[in-house]
């Protein structure tokens, strides 16, 4: 087995753990973040069965995952990063999850692509816990009203919400606010957890987790 299969099966079973010590009777699904790595360094851990991708970039996975969708036609993508309004085309049409829509700009964009693709990804709201002006995310004060404004004017079923919270300070905190508003706002997925935290995620009930480096290695 490649380094990269064997550290997967590693937070495979520490999030097994994670969530038999939380208590809970549901499954928490990992999402393996690829950006900056080549297909070559992706397929062996398609071969060992990871299914669930996340990418940052739109143009970034354009280039390899068209490719490796035709290998392995039940693999499941997410964008994960930031996604611009001139993007939408290409996000709605590549993507099976977007995980950061985050503004009424890009909301109505991907209405108007899903109503011209016919193609319908699932969709989180992205919130800043934070308020960190270099990131994106909305405001967590506006999150319930905007949530409920993407599904009645923009008819997008929204499904989660995810977060990233300040590298410098405890996650636990912001893990429980975003759990918090997704009560509020009705929404069932939570996508918390990266690398250095995902089992502190798993406890405050991330439905999804977004690990790299700690599969892939160091970019």
């Amino acid at each position: 087995m490649t380094d990269a299969v064997e550290r997967r099966e590693e937070v495979r079973a520490k999030i097994a753990r994670a969530t038999l010590d939380a208590g809970r009777g549901d499954s928490v699904t990992l999402v393996a973040v690829s950006k900056t790595f080549e297909a070559d360094a992706i397929r062996p851990v398609l071969d060992a069965g990871q299914r669930v991708f996340g990418e940052n970039r739109v143009q970034e996975a354009q280039g390899k995952w068209p490719a490796l969708r035709e290998a392995f036609p039940d693999l499941e993508l997410h964008l994960i990063g930031p996604l611009q309004s001139n993007k939408a085309k290409e996000a709605v049409a590549l993507f099976d999850v977007i995980e950061t829509v985050d503004r009424e700009k890009i909301a109505a964009e991907l209405t108007k692509e899903v109503e011209r693709q016919g193609k319908r990804p699932r969709l989180y709201v992205q919130v800043n816990t934070g308020l960190e002006d270099q990131k994106a995310g909305i405001d967590p004060r506006d999150t319930v009203a905007f949530v409920a404004r993407c599904r009645e004017i923009h008819g997008l079923p929204i499904e989660g919400l995810m977060a990233i919270p300040p590298f410098d300070e405890n996650p636990g905190p912001h893990f429980a606010l975003l759990e918090k508003l997704a009560r509020e706002a009705g929404v069932e997925k939570l996508s918390m957890g990266m690398s250095g935290d995902y089992e502190t995620a798993i406890q405050f009930g991330a439905t999804s987790v977004r690990v790299g480096s700690a599969i892939f290695g160091s970019r």
